[in-house]
């Protein structure tokens, strides 16, 4: 991982109390059910790769983190990747903390054989459809539809 203001590192268990300490003060709402199926999954899984990152300040306090899944099936790595959710103490945000972690994220993720990353983001979120426009992401071919029940 590179060198820089905040450290960047593998997110262990441990973090899933920081981890969501920060979603809810995003968000404005608990969701630690979420993050405990997430933490299961992409966390401590033994079927993963480890892809899922936080970063934290000199003195160790976690200020953000990021999730994602490398899939790996029957015949290996795949190409694709998924980004599942980045967060960023708002203490910490407009500070580099999200595009370092970004940044740590696709280079991790191309090491370990990745060439694509698709992420979803809501129509309406402006802020985060121009954080990933001005990190290269760009509208896929693809077309999420939804039905309503």
């Amino acid at each position: 991982m590179n060198k820089s203001a905040f450290k960047i590192r593998l997110m262990e268990a441990e973090d899933f109390a920081a981890v969501t300490r920060i979603d809810e003060k995003v968000l404005k709402v608990a969701r630690p059910e979420y993050y405990r199926l997430k933490f299961e999954e992409l966390v401590q899984s033994p079927e993963r790769l480890p892809t899922s990152l936080v970063a934290e300040t000199q003195d160790g306090t976690l200020v953000g983190f990021i999730m994602g899944e490398l899939f790996i099936g029957q015949y290996g790595i795949s190409q694709e990747a998924t980004l599942d959710t980045i967060g960023v103490d708002p203490d910490f945000q407009h500070q580099g903390v999200g595009r370092q972690l970004l940044q740590e994220f696709l280079d991790h993720l191309k090491a370990l054989g990745a060439r694509k990353i698709k992420t979803l983001v809501d129509s309406q979120d402006t802020r985060l459809t121009h954080f990933f426009q001005a990190n290269r992401f760009a509208p896929s071919k693809t077309v999420n539809l939804e039905y309503s029940l």
